[in-house]
């Protein structure tokens, strides 16, 4: 069984690529995977393994500047949700390309799950999804306003856009674990909106906590791991992704002629090019064979 933990905390790193090497280091040694991004306004990341490796790298990152009320959230998964291990330095650990935003000043107001629901059944909230496209599309909150953004970085111009339809409306926001909400939120009060508030813990918690048949969440999450989806309960969701445009699928649209397993899906036949196909195809190929030495070493 592998303990997953996601992770999130913004501090102030002097120099991150300080911290690179032994936490890197500190992850294989205890046989954790995934993935950590280090960047100046803190950590970001989810990493799975035994629990005892994860109780042990969790220390370490307490133990860092800033980093000692980390929080972060756990699931479980009877396959390794991830293959490798990866401490990665980034200008920002989640991108929004707003020098200026800075959740340490300011954020908005945390609503716990228990209270999410009364909120954006209100008459004067409007709930914005601030997840990508492909995320939105497999899940959501009832209600909910889809910026269909492509990136997190796509949020700030989408709002410059559509601000005035929201005019006199209190603004409540949600992500997956919360950490794009900080910076959103964050954002949305540097520009002059009074009445911001955000999902405490983001989906993940939600999930997590409400039961079913209480719950206004309608679909499944997407997750940035091998699960690719969770719905209540954080139970891991039907999906698998496809690997020619890492969207999420179904097992049904495995059965429909646009796909091809590692090179393509209905939603991206058309974005890539038969030299893009054959690149992917080869690459299918060589994983293929790889898995199949693998198997007989």
């Amino acid at each position: 069984m592998y303990t997953i933990a996601a992770l999130y905390k913004f501090t102030r790193f002097a120099d991150p690529a300080a911290l690179q090497a032994a936490l890197q280091d500190l992850c294989e040694e205890q046989h954790v995977q995934g993935s950590l991004l280090l960047a100046h306004e803190g950590i970001n990341g989810t990493i799975a393994g035994p629990r005892s490796g994860i109780d042990t790298v969790l220390a370490h990152i307490r133990s860092l500047r800033g980093c000692a009320d980390l929080e972060w959230k756990e699931a479980t998964s009877d396959h390794a949700p991830f293959g490798k291990m990866k401490v990665r330095l980034k200008k920002e650990i989640v991108t929004m390309g707003q020098p200026d935003v800075d959740p340490r000043a300011t954020v908005g107001n945390y609503v716990e799950p228990e209270d999410w629901n009364d909120l954006i059944r209100s008459d004067d909230v409007v709930v914005i999804d601030t997840r990508n496209d492909y995320e939105v599309a497999i899940g959501t909150f009832e209600g909910a306003v889809d910026p269909k953004t492509e990136s997190f970085r796509d949020f700030p111009a989408w709002w410059a856009q559509n601000k005035d339809r929201f005019h006199n409306k209190r603004v409540a926001m949600f992500c997956t674990g919360g950490i794009r909400c900080e910076k959103s939120t964050n954002y949305l009060l540097s520009q002059g909106v009074e009445d911001v508030y955000h999902l405490k813990g983001g989906i993940l918690r939600y999930l997590e906590e409400m039961p079913p048949e209480q719950s206004t969440w309608q679909g499944d999450c997407f997750v940035f791991d091998n699960r690719v989806s969770v719905g209540h309960g954080l139970k891991e969701g039907p999906h698998s992704l496809c690997h020619g445009c890492r969207r999420p699928i179904l097992p049904s649209d495995q059965d429909r002629p646009e796909y091809e397993a590692g090179v393509s899906c209905h939603q991206c036949i058309n974005e890539t090019s038969e030299s893009d196909k054959n690149r992917f195809r080869e690459r299918q190929k060589q994983i293929h064979l790889a898995k199949e030495r693998s198997a007989h070493s």
